[in-house]
């Protein structure tokens, strides 16, 4: 008798999950899921016809960083900026790459003597990035996505 309410009490808390529901069971699923995506990060850079897919995500981080600096420094090359002041600072510019790989700018983040000696800068570094060659997404899951980057720029006239 002992042995049949043991058995009847542990089919009882192992049934219990037989009546948990499809959809239930999928929303559980899907929310252990979720809570283990890390939003901040993506799983495959925005990738460069010079970057290669196969690589691993370290070495298309720094593909797409050099293709940037490579991209920035030709772009910049051309320009003459006349300044009166001598200026050591680094500028930050936040950019969004979106679903499709297109940029576009999010903010140029500079002090005052920037501003006022350099007012086309806002301009030229939007060009550069506008005309950066075209990329593939970032992904997350395999997924493309929209990604933010921030890329500092150091001015150094001294």
């Amino acid at each position: 008798m002992r042995i049949v309410l043991i058995l009847c009490g542990f089919f009882l808390v192992v049934s219990c999950d037989l009546f948990t529901s499809k959809e239930e069971k999928t929303q559980q699923l899907v929310t252990r899921e979720l809570q283990e995506i890390n939003f901040n990060e993506v799983d495959q850079f925005p990738l460069f016809e010079n970057c290669d897919e196969a690589d691993s995500k370290e070495e298309n981080m720094e593909c797409f960083q050099e293709t940037l600096l490579r991209h920035f420094s030709t772009s910049l090359d051309g320009f003459e900026f006349v300044l009166r002041e001598e200026v050591l600072d680094t500028l930050y510019v936040d950019f969004l790459m979106d679903k499709m790989g297109a940029v576009s700018v999010l903010d140029i983040e500079h002090n005052a003597i920037v501003e006022e000696q350099i007012p086309e800068f806002d301009a030229v570094i939007t060009r550069c990035l506008l005309t950066l060659p075209q990329a593939s997404p970032a992904l997350k899951r395999g997924i493309p996505i929209r990604a933010k980057f921030r890329i500092p720029i150091v001015l150094n006239t001294k």
